[in-house]
C-alpha cells in the first residue's frame, strides 16, 4: 500500500493515500446534505489517514485520526437523536427518528470554541515538541487542534464548524504540500471549497428554519 503512484506534474501519491482521498470527499459531501451515513465513511477515512500520517511523521494529525473516530461514532449518534428542540422528524419507510438541525454558536459557546482552539494548540505544541521528533509542531499543534475542534461542531451541527474547516484546510494544504502529502494538499483544497458550499447550504436551511416560526 506504500508504492508510489505517478499523478501530474511531477506529483505521487500512493494507494493508501488515494483510498483515504476518496472516501474523505464521500464523507464531506455526505455532511453537507446532513446524510448521517457519512460518519461510517469517516470513521473509515480516519483509520487509514492514521497510516499515512504516521509515515509522514505528522504525529498530531496521526493521533488526531483516533480522536476523529470516537468523535464519529459521538456525532452520528448526535445527528441521529439530537437534543429536545433541536431536531426534525424524518421518517423513513414506517420509521421515523429525530435529525438534528443546524444551528448557530451563541456568545458562550463561540468563547469555549476560542479557548478551546488555543489551550489545545498549547498542550499538543508542547507534546509534539518535547516528545516527537516531528519537524512542524507549531503547524501540527494548531491545526490539529482546529480540527478536532471543527469535528465537535459539526458532530452538534453547528454552523460555525465550516468556517473553521475553511481556515484549517487552507493552511493544511500548504502544510501537506510541505510534507510531499500532494494528493492530501489536492484533497484539502477542495475541501475549502466544499467547506463553503457547506456554510452556504447549512446557512440558508438556519435561515429557513427560522422564517418559518
Amino acid at each position: 500500500m506504500n508504492q508510489i503512484i505517478p499523478l501530474f506534474y511531477g506529483l505521487s501519491t500512493t494507494p493508501l493515500e488515494l483510498l483515504s482521498f476518496v472516501l474523505s470527499i464521500i464523507t464531506v459531501a455526505c455532511n453537507i446534505r446532513q446524510i448521517h451515513w457519512g460518519w461510517l465513511f469517516a470513521i473509515l477515512s480516519s483509520g487509514l489517514y492514521a497510516l499515512v500520517f504516521r509515515d509522514a511523521k505528522l504525529y498530531g494529525d496521526m493521533g488526531l485520526q483516533f480522536v476523529f473516530i470516537a468523535v464519529s461514532c459521538w456525532g452520528w449518534w448526535q445527528w441521529l437523536k439530537g437534543d429536545l428542540g433541536t431536531h426534525t422528524e424524518i421518517t423513513s419507510g414506517e420509521l421515523a427518528f429525530p435529525q438534528l438541525r443546524p444551528s448557530r454558536l451563541n456568545r458562550l459557546e463561540t468563547l469555549w470554541s476560542v479557548s478551546f482552539w488555543g489551550v489545545s494548540f498549547l498542550m499538543l505544541y508542547f507534546f509534539l515538541h518535547r516528545f516527537t521528533d516531528t519537524d512542524v509542531p507549531l503547524a501540527d499543534g494548531f491545526l490539529t487542534a482546529g480540527s478536532l475542534l471543527g469535528q465537535i461542531l459539526i458532530s452538534r451541527k453547528k454552523l460555525e464548524n465550516w468556517w473553521v474547516w475553511i481556515v484549517v484546510d487552507i493552511l493544511y494544504v500548504a502544510l501537506y504540500l510541505y510534507k510531499g502529502l500532494h494528493l492530501t494538499a489536492f484533497l484539502y483544497g477542495i475541501f475549502v471549497v466544499m467547506a463553503v458550499a457547506g456554510a452556504r447550504a447549512w446557512s440558508n436551511e438556519i435561515l429557513k428554519n427560522e422564517g418559518s416560526r
